[in-house]
């Protein structure tokens, strides 16, 4: 059963101050291909790669992106590493080396037996629009935002089959 939000917010503590200072600051998804992920998640979804990193006795790079302005992104080394790292909310792309040549789907998404994993969210000023331009480019939908009993809302596939929520906040109002 779920809890009311009254139990939801019983069952919370307060933050303790220990965590002052504390931040969500990156997801991490393992991709298949860097060149499929990297060109979704910049062209299709319009982020910005703060850092690459590789690690070459380790076999595999990861790539951060965020919603960035690319001009602020700093050149040199040291300053783009404590940008990436002090930046909220990126998405960490992990590439294990060699996985772009195998057939078929790699990782699982999460939304299929055994669940786990389930999303990721993006904000955009108007849900329609955005998916019309998703459908333009052929992006694959889980979900578009007039299906099922949530309207106004959709869900999208990045390459790997991640699924990507496509919300607007001020509709969510209405949805939830």
């Amino acid at each position: 059963m779920a809890l009311s939000n009254e139990a939801a917010l019983a069952a919370c503590a307060p933050p303790p101050p220990e965590t002052e200072g504390f931040f969500f600051q990156q997801t991490m998804l393992r991709i298949k291909d860097p060149k499929q992920s990297l060109d979704f998640y910049t062209r299709v979804m319009g982020m910005t790669l703060l850092k690459k990193f590789d690690f070459e006795g380790m076999d595999f790079s990861l790539y951060f992106l965020a919603y960035a302005d690319p001009a602020k992104v700093p050149k040199d080394d040291k300053e783009a590493i404590k940008f990436c790292f002090s930046t909220p909310a990126t998405l960490e792309l992990t590439h294990n080396w060699g996985t772009e040549k195998e057939d078929g789907e790699v990782y699982h998404n999460g939304n299929s037996d055994p669940k786990g994993f389930g999303h990721i969210g993006i904000v955009v000023p108007d849900v329609y629009k955005a998916c019309e331009r998703f459908e333009s480019l052929g992006v694959p939908f889980v979900k578009k935002p007039d299906g099922g009993k949530m309207k106004g809302l959709a869900f999208i596939k990045d390459p790997d089959g991640y699924w990507i929520e496509i919300l607007n906040p001020v509709g969510m109002s209405k949805i939830v």
